[in-house]
């Protein structure tokens, strides 16, 4: 049973800074280093990590403690951001919530619902901030566009997350890895109750998980919606077009750029047994924001550790973006068609209904 995250507590001193620790500093945690090590009131006390000259190394360049083993680091710190592989995010992260150390955790939140639970309930007991790095919440562009969409009756959603294959992440299939990025987004701009999944997918000859996946959602107040995220694609697309009544909404978040495509006129005329068709149309830019993804995830995590908010992505937002990964990965693995009618989107059952 997961339990609703518990009121926040206070910083022990609003006036101290705030003592702060990342645990793993390879690709990302290189990066919440560097920014921690920036920001106001906050002071990054030390690193760890499995590589001791990656960890000294980072050490070395902020200043800083190395810690080879994580457990040491966590006497010494209020919070933590965690950036190791995803199999560990569960063991890790129930380290630190049960030290009392408030914990961002990069995506997913852990590599099964089991451990997704278990986490949630652990911050729940801590009454400590979990809050999971799904990032694309704090790109300007998403925020621009959840503002645009407040205004219009969206009736579809396509999102492409593509990228070359890479050594990084391959731990996890492409669901858990890029798509669950979309699957967050969807969920918060949707609001509604999934209905209808289907999905497919295929992997390199070489892979051990799915590299490409495109999955079709519909949901309970008539959006439907189509994500497609590939690790074997020869360029890098981070789009989100939202189909509207009024107007088509397109974001991408690798430029940082919302376009609005509206139509202005349409019509024809038949002169001398010709038929003359016009259709004139006007494209916006919605202006955004050059803030750092990053920099203001960990700027809102700081904010939420001092009392001022719940975390946008906490750990029940998280499980549910986890669920439904789950459940497109695992359709993608069987080639069914799942129904869902009765329950909430967030204990989707498969339910077969048809093979491919």
């Amino acid at each position: 049973m997961v339990d609703i995250q518990q009121p926040l507590i206070l910083h022990k001193n609003t006036f101290d800074p705030i003592r702060m620790g990342v645990i793993g500093v390879g690709n990302m945690g290189q990066h919440h280093s560097r920014i921690l090590s920036l920001l106001k009131d906050v002071e990054l006390v030390g690193v760890s990590d499995v590589s001791v000259e990656r960890g000294i190394d980072i050490a070395s360049k902020y200043r800083v403690r190395f810690f080879e083993n994580y457990l040491d680091l966590l006497p010494h710190i209020d919070a933590v951001c965690i950036a190791v592989p995803t199999r560990l995010h569960h063991s890790v992260g129930i380290d630190c919530l049960n030290a009392g150390v408030h914990t961002l955790i990069e995506k997913p939140i852990a590599a099964n619902i089991t451990e997704a639970e278990s986490l949630v309930n652990a911050a729940a007991d801590s009454k400590g901030i979990l809050q999971v790095g799904h990032i694309e919440r704090f790109n300007p562009a998403f925020q621009e566009l959840s503002k645009v969409l407040k205004t219009e009756e969206v009736l579809a959603l396509e999102a492409h997350r593509m990228s070359p294959y890479s050594q990084r992440a391959n731990d996890v299939s492409v669901v858990l890895d890029l798509m669950i990025h979309d699957i967050d987004l969807l969920l918060e701009l949707v609001n509604s109750t999934v209905v209808k999944l289907t999905a497919s997918g295929s992997r390199r000859s070489n892979s051990d998980h799915l590299n490409y996946v495109t999955a079709t959602l519909g949901f309970a107040n008539g959006i439907v919606a189509t994500l497609t995220a590939s690790k074997v694609t020869h360029c890098k697309i981070r789009r989100l077009a939202v189909h509207c009544e009024n107007c088509l909404t397109e974001a991408d978040f690798l430029n940082n750029d919302i376009l609005i495509h509206r139509q202005t006129t349409a019509n024809y005329s038949t002169e001398y047994g010709q038929v003359w068709y016009r259709q004139d149309g006007l494209i916006e830019k919605v202006h955004t924001t050059k803030v750092e993804p990053l920099h203001a995830e960990l700027e809102h995590f700081v904010h939420c550790i001092r009392g001022g908010d719940q975390p946008s992505v906490g750990g029940v937002q998280a499980l549910k973006a986890l669920r439904l990964a789950s459940s497109i990965e695992q359709m993608a693995l069987d080639g069914k068609i799942w129904q869902q009618s009765d329950i909430n989107y967030q204990y989707l059952n498969p339910l077969p209904t048809k093979s491919f």
